[in-house]
């Protein structure tokens, strides 16, 4: 029966039926627009039009503060608001005017009341837009947009009522055009748009569901101005949709801006319990830069708050890809910092009835279908009693725990604000037994901060009513938590978990193993910070989760390399080859230039003598139709030393095999010249090169539906293939760990740690090209 008189309510304020029916399926706004339309009948003391029902709607719809309904909805009555330009600056008057009492001469004269716009005010604006497009609208006739006229009367008329612009628009344009002629009928012909510069540059919208991005983008800084991400300015946290604002926001917030000068604040808050990834990288860029655009600072701040996991290699290694990534903390804090404040803030939750300690035990409190606690009601002093027990370890681990009396917006009730655990922390040592949650921990850190944009990733979006509750129910400065879609590989694992599971079994070495997507690993590899942040600036800040193909990653690393990788040269499965005509009595030193596109970056020398090794697959004995490298009768230009060479002889082992080659060199401009140049070494130093392909053979080895037998079953076998007796010309021979080179025709390298006095390591970081099976 009630919700029959709703619908009838509904429907006689002006709803379809169908439109009705769906607004009694959303219970707040019912219970919203059935208090707005029975407040207006009382008012009115009749039944309600059509175009007042509407504008009841719209109120009930958009309204946040469900404080002021009573207030506008007598405005809506009275007609003192009776237009939808009005209803929209009273929305907005009252978000951002959350305290009483409102100033109803400021609010009347920033809404429009009492001002009259007259027929002939309306007549007069359309007349002169139309005016000013006379000539366009005699050529295109009916195909004009109308809706420009329409905009620059309203431009005008800002309290004017659209339809009655919309008629007025309508009449002059028939006036001026006469009706309607059979090609005015027809649909406009499209015109190709010419693509313009901005247009083609396009933004982290523009990512396509398969990953792939535009080979051009906005930059991160651009990206992340803050007019860009339409976020709220510091000390405006109130006009953000959901921040829930209490008698003493305004009063918050100015102490705020006065403590921060209006200054963007962000911070990066790692735990110290593993390796940063490459969603990180992400997350490091989204912070920093975003304080960095907007001219504000970043905080790195360890959320230390379970000594269990954590490690001292840790915070140095988190410390050291922040930096390595080009970010400067405008200073390094710990949660533990605050360990003091957060303790007194606990007893100050109990205090006001909305903490207490339980007994429950963890397995009891998993899941968010959990029975309430039977301690939820203890009395307030009773839980104080035990809370201080807890700190002073009176209690065994799991035997009692601090919960805030609130329910999540996942549906999890009563999140645990404190734990026992007795391990020595980092830190503070022994001082305490008893640690804070990241539940508890997290917003009041950023309180304490004055965090403007605390920005978080997606899951974490169900943790944002526990943070505004939990500021506000301590009556201190509440940030604002932004969420952003994470970014994911395919052919990757970077779960801390699932890493140290490859570790243990000896599918990699460590965590910073270059088959690895975690940040160590990738710089081990020798992917440079600028094609990781560049990466990120592609996939752009995204609210949706990213998964992006790797090789999209590797193109953005040889964008940097192409241009900051000095050439040499490297043979990885070498064959020796004899010159029996060499053209001096010694070896010849040859230059060959850093980068051969822009010989102004200098030239490095290498020996060329009468035994040189050049690539096996370079040569051969019975070539297939289309091979242009060494062959009988086809000879090879060496790179740099203006010489060919040709083939006089094949020298074999007892097994058949070829083991070195007897050729004649001739000068490269002394007859015709060769169908391709190959590269070579000559008294070369030896190295060891470890090649790299991906390490999963699916893509996503973490479905089950994909790879039934775990991601450990998925393991591509021929991940890693090591050249232990490589060769590498001696311009390499000073090069130092992270040193990065092009080895020509073969891909781009980097020098690895494990490099020693005498015998250079090398990664290939990527190859010079996509490999076009990779998809």
């Amino acid at each position: 029966m009630a919700a029959l008189d709703s619908l009838s309510l509904f429907t006689g304020l002006g709803l379809s039926e169908q439109k009705a029916r769906e607004t009694l399926k959303n219970t707040a706004l019912s219970a919203q627009l059935r208090e707005a339309a029975t407040q207006a009948q009382q008012t009115l003391g009749s039944t309600i039009d059509k175009a007042t029902g509407t504008l009841l709607y719209g109120l009930a719809s958009r309204l946040r503060d469900t404080r002021r309904l009573s207030f506008l909805v007598s405005y809506i009555a009275s007609k003192k608001i009776h237009t939808e330009p009005q209803l929209s600056a009273a929305l907005e008057y009252v978000r951002s005017h959350p305290l009483d009492p409102i100033d109803t001469v400021d609010f009347e004269q920033e809404c429009g009341v009492g001002v009259i716009v007259t027929p002939e005010q309306i007549e007069e604006a359309v007349e002169a837009a139309i005016n000013r497009h006379q000539p366009q609208l005699l050529v295109e006739r009916y195909h004009f947009n109308m809706g420009l006229l329409m905009g620059e009367a309203r431009a005008v008329l800002k309290w004017a009522d659209g339809k009655m612009i919309k008629n007025e628009v309508d009449m002059q344009v028939l006036h001026l055009l006469g009706p309607k002629l059979e090609a005015d009928l027809e649909k406009k012909p499209k015109v190709a748009k010419a693509r313009l510069e901005e247009t083609d540059r396009r933004t982290a919208k523009d990512v396509m569901e398969n990953g792939e991005t535009a080979d051009q983008t906005l930059s991160l800084m651009e990206q992340l101005r803050g007019e860009a991400l339409k976020f709220h300015k510091p000390g405006e946290n109130y006009k953000t949709p959901g921040y829930v604002v209490t008698p003493r926001t305004m009063s918050l917030l100015k102490q705020h801006l006065e403590i921060t000068g209006g200054q963007v604040r962000t911070r990066f808050p790692p735990e110290p319990n593993g390796i940063l990834h490459i969603g990180h990288a992400k997350a490091i860029n989204f912070n920093f830069g975003y304080a960095k655009a907007n001219n504000g600072i970043c905080f790195l701040r360890f959320d230390d708050t379970n000594p269990e996991k954590e490690e001292a290699k840790f915070f140095s290694a988190i410390c050291d890809m922040v930096a390595w990534l080009g970010y400067t903390p405008y200073k390094v804090t710990y949660a533990s910092d605050y360990f003091d404040q957060l303790y007194a803030w606990a007893v100050e939750l109990i205090r006001r009835g909305l903490a207490y300690v339980c007994h429950q035990r963890v397995e009891e409190l998993k899941g968010h279908n959990t029975l309430p606690s039977p301690w939820r009601d203890r009395p307030t002093e009773e839980s104080l009693l035990l809370f201080e027990a807890m700190r002073k370890g009176k209690f065994s681990e799991g035997e009692a725990t601090l919960r805030m009396k609130l329910v999540m917006e996942d549906g999890k009730m009563d999140p645990v604000a404190y734990r026992v655990k007795y391990i020595p922390h980092h830190r503070t040592g022994d001082k305490w037994c008893i640690y804070p949650t990241y539940d508890y921990t997290h917003c009041l850190c950023d309180s304490i901060e004055h965090i403007t944009h605390s920005l978080c990733t997606k899951e974490f979006q169900a943790r944002r009513s526990s943070y505004f509750w939990l500021c506000n129910a301590l009556d201190i400065y509440c940030p604002v938590q932004w969420e952003y879609g994470r970014l994911n590989l395919h052919y990757a694992v970077v779960s801390k978990r699932k890493i140290l599971q490859l570790v243990a079994t000896g599918a990699v070495r460590d965590w910073d193993d270059p088959r690895l997507f975690t940040l160590t690993a990738l710089r081990r590899r020798g992917f440079p910070p600028e094609a990781i942040n560049s990466f990120c600036a592609r996939v752009g800040v995204t609210v949706a989760q990213t998964t992006m193909e790797p090789h999209l990653l590797e193109a953005c690393v040889r964008d940097v390399l192409n241009d900051t990788a000095p050439r040499a040269m490297a043979v990885l499965e070498s064959l020796r080859v004899i010159i029996t005509n060499f053209p001096a009595a010694k070896s010849l030193d040859i230059q060959v230039p850093n980068f051969p596109a822009d010989e102004t970056k200098g030239f490095h020398q290498v020996p060329f003598a009468p035994i040189v090794f050049i690539e096996r697959t370079d040569f051969k004995e019975e070539p297939e139709p289309g091979f242009k490298r060494l062959a009988w009768g086809q000879p090879v230009g060496l790179r740099h030393t203006g010489y060919v060479i040709e083939l006089q002889r094949v020298v074999k082992g007892p097994s058949g095999s070829v083991e070195s080659l007897e050729v004649t060199c001739r000068r490269a401009d002394a007859g015709e010249k060769p169908k391709a140049f190959i590269h070579w070494v000559s008294q070369p130093l030896m190295c060891e090169v470890r090649l790299y392909e991906r390490l999963f053979r699916h893509k996503n080895p973490e479905d089950p539906t994909e790879v039934p037998g775990g991601f450990l079953s998925d393991l591509n076998l021929a991940s890693l293939h090591v050249v232990e007796a490589a060769l590498v010309d001696c311009s390499v021979a000073l090069a130092r760990p992270f040193d990065k080179f092009q080895f020509e025709r073969l891909g781009y390298f980097s020098v690895d740690p494990d490099s020693r006095q005498g015998k250079l390591v090398f990664n290939r970081t990527v190859t010079l090209k996509e490999d076009p099976g990779k998809v």
